[in-house]
């Protein structure tokens, strides 16, 4: 699992138990699969159809610095299956797992179109 994006738990992420409210976590999580999802299949028009059960295994406090990890579980004609993990990035301690997120890839009209991918490209292999 490739871990790209990082994020510092602020005051306004925290909870009233003062952890790491879950709603802004899978705000991050919603966010990355996006980023990832539009980077893979070099198209801005995607959506989140489906997120599976979400594990959390441990909290993150005021200070900590989360980092969220992707990996392609599977190409499908139109979408992409991804798994994330967030852990806290100085103890490695995973905080939550996710084993299927899918994302569609959108034509010009708004509906579901194939992308043509069947393997995770990296951007500088296409810029050979």
């Amino acid at each position: 699992m490739r871990f790209h994006t990082r994020k510092w738990v602020k005051p306004e992420d925290l909870n009233p138990n003062g952890t790491l409210f879950g709603g802004q976590l899978l705000a991050w999580i919603d966010e990355e699969a996006a980023l990832y999802t539009v980077i893979q299949l070099e198209n801005s028009k995607i959506v989140t159809k489906y997120i599976s059960e979400i594990n959390f295994m441990s909290s993150a406090k005021q200070g900590d610095i989360i980092e969220i990890g992707m990996d392609v579980v599977k190409f499908g004609g139109t979408s992409v299956t991804l798994k994330c993990e967030a852990r806290n990035k100085m103890t490695r301690e995973t905080i939550l797992t996710v084993d299927n997120i899918i994302m569609v890839n959108l034509g010009q009209d708004g509906k579901p179109a194939p992308h043509g991918k069947t393997e995770i490209e990296y951007v500088r292999n296409r810029l050979l």
